[in-house]
Formats: C-alpha cells, structure tokens, sequence
C-alpha cells in the first residue's frame, strides 16, 4: 500500500512524490508500466480507475505519443517492406498530401471532422480516393498494432467535386489505320502494332527482352515488367516480376505483330552497333535511339507529337489525344467486339479476374450499339 507524506495509506500503487504530486502506477495488458499523476487523492483514484477499468475492457492503446508521421514511416518500412520501390514511391507521393495537415497529430486523436477537413483541402475527388485508401490501410495495421482501438478513416467522404469520369479514350478502326500509316517508317510504328496487337501493359512492352520473344512458336513470352524511378535526374530502371501469377503469361502473335516485332529487331541490330546500352539492358526489345531504355513519360511525349503532326497534316480533323494505356483499353474493347471470349481476354489481358476484365477494359463503340439494336428488326 503507498502512503501520502504525512504517513496516509494511499491504496496499492498509489504514492505522494516529495513535491507534492500523486502519481499510481499499474502494468497493462501490454506488459507495459504505467505510470498516471494527479495533484489530489481524489483526482488520482479517479484516473487510475478509468485507466484500469479501459484497460481491462481492452479499450486502451499501447502507446497515445506516435504521431501520424512516425507510424508511416514504421508502416512504410515494416508493413510495407515486401513492395516494389515503385509501389513504395507512389505511397510516398499520395501521403505527403497530407503530411501538412495530419502528421504531427497523435494517432490516437484523430477523429472524422480532422481528416475530412484535410480531405477538403485536396484538389480532386481522385486524389482523395487515392489518399483514403492508403490512410485506411495505415490506420488498419495501427488497429492491429493496438495503436488504436478503431479506424476512423473509413467515415471519410472523398466525392466533393463530384466531377463525372472520362469515358476511357477508345481508337476507333479508323483512327488505329491513320495513327498506323503517319508513323510507318517511324520507331513508333513497331511499337503501336504490338501494343494495339497484344494489349499489353506499358511495363510489360518495355521491359520485353528478345529472348521472350519467340519466332518459331509464334508467342511472346510475358515474365517481367520495366520499372522506372527517377532520381535526380539520372533514372533507374529496374526489372519486376508481374504483380500476380496470372500477370506470367504467353500471348499468341498476330501476323502483324510478328512483321513489326520481326522489323523492330533489325532496327534494333542497328542501333546497337552505334550505341552501347546500359548494362543490364542489352537485349530490350523496345529502346530508344541511343540504345537506352525507355519509360511511359517517353511515350507519352511521342504520342502528343504524333497526334499534333496528325492534326496538322489533316485541317478539321481534330484527332484526339489518348495516353500510352488508352492502347490496352482499344485492344479489350476490339477484341470483345470481334467476338473474343471473355475468359480468353481475361488470359491475354493477365487478370486475376474476369470482373476485372470486363469492368475496367471492355468498353461498347456505337457501331457495336448498331449492330446489336438491328439485331431487333425482326421482334418489334
């Protein structure tokens, strides 16, 4: 039993410091020592009661000192340890949005009225998805951490501008012949061929190594993806395996594509005999013309210039700009109107899952629309 200065029986674990300050200590449930303070008996009964009694209830936390800052930083080095660096960069950008606003803060006075005002200040409904469902998978592992006792971030409203998506930009049959004819003869040429041909993804086209292309089988080979991270200027790329088992796949070759990939090896024999490539690099597929790797900013800035040249040698004909993954929608969605099955895309495309498949990448063209609704002649 502690005693007070002038000799007072306190109760277990209660003291009276020399300056006068109480202060009860309890071990809790995490092993831990816990130490409370109050300037009166009464004030200390009180608080170690409510500490014990939350406690035993298990409705207290390990620690109430970490910070939101302190626990990314231990969430993005242990949790997340197992991500590429690519993946590990991207979390990086989407929680420093809110690094101003809720990083100092302690985990465990967060509440919804502090993260949706910060929420508020985010300039898209986009970036706010992007930043809610990081924050619930930080907020998720603190839970189990017993950092907190619930995830706060699940209450939070993303949907502010409330603006309508884009419709994904699709090629129509036409636009795939002019887009193909102004760049015949061009690096570009080879590379829309198998990106429309193949409907792979941007990392998976550039990070093709010839001996993943087969000639005599007719099938590329799909094991790996290109990675860019810049750094100052000088990038690094870096080889990934596909992100899940059904990412590991082969596609079959169309003639097409077999002709372009057949042309881009001889460009590329060319190529290397002016030019030493980046160790590691040596047998890209795609590079650029000093026999370097190249990344999805690359083809973005290819695109726009082709796509300018296009509206400027056809007056009136507003060709639309689309980005590099725009390609891979064009082939699911004229893959699917051609009749393809879709458990046969859902292989090709590399999915988990034909939700997935069909969701995301099967998009309806209006010829599609017609042809179908004529389909109804005969019954009305």
């Amino acid at each position: 039993m502690g005693k007070s200065l002038n000799g007072k029986e306190l109760g277990k674990g209660i003291t009276q410091r020399k300056d006068g300050l109480y202060q009860a200590r309890f071990t809790n449930r995490f092993g831990k020592r816990q130490t409370i303070y109050a300037n009166t008996v009464t004030e200390i009964t009180k608080k170690l009661r409510d500490e014990q009694y939350e406690d035993e209830k298990q409705i207290n936390v390990v620690t109430s000192t970490i910070t939101l800052d302190e626990w990314y930083d231990k969430w993005i080095t242990t949790c997340k340890k197992h991500c590429r660096d690519t993946t590990i960069r991207t979390y990086g950008v989407i929680y420093n949005r809110l690094r101003a606003d809720l990083g100092w803060r302690k985990l465990n006075k967060l509440n919804l009225v502090i993260l949706q005002d910060a929420f508020n200040k985010l300039e898209t409904d986009n970036m706010r998805d992007d930043c809610k469902s990081v924050l619930i998978d930080m907020l998720n592992r603190a839970v189990e951490t017993d950092l907190l006792m619930k995830n706060v971030a699940f209450g939070i409203n993303t949907t502010i501008d409330n603006d309508e998506k884009a419709e994904k930009r699709i090629l129509s049959d036409e636009e795939i012949s002019l887009l193909l004819d102004s760049t015949d003869g061009d690096q570009m040429h080879n590379f829309f061929v198998v990106a429309l041909g193949t409907g792979m993804r941007m990392g998976e086209i550039l990070g093709l190594n010839w001996d993943c292309v087969h000639f005599d089988t007719g099938m590329v080979e799909i094991n790996k993806t290109l990675c860019y991270l810049p750094n100052g200027g000088v990038g690094i790329y870096e080889f990934h395996p596909p992100k899940t088992r059904a990412g590991k796949r082969s596609i079959p070759m169309t003639s097409a594509v077999k002709e372009a990939l057949l042309k881009q090896k001889k460009w590329k024999e060319r190529v290397a005999i002016r030019h030493n490539p980046r160790p590691g690099m040596e047998d890209l597929v795609f590079c650029s013309k000093t026999n370097n790797p190249i990344n999805e900013a690359n083809i973005r800035g290819s695109i726009r210039y082709i796509v300018d040249k296009i509206n400027r040698e056809n007056p009136g004909l507003n060709f639309a700009p689309f980005t590099p993954h725009g390609l891979r929608h064009t082939f699911a969605t004229k893959a699917i109107a051609r009749g393809m099955q879709p458990k046969v895309l859902q292989k090709i495309l590399g999915h988990n899952s034909l939700q997935m498949t069909m969701d995301l990448y099967c998009h309806v063209e209006d010829d599609t629309l017609t042809e179908a609704m004529a389909l109804m002649e005969k019954v009305v």
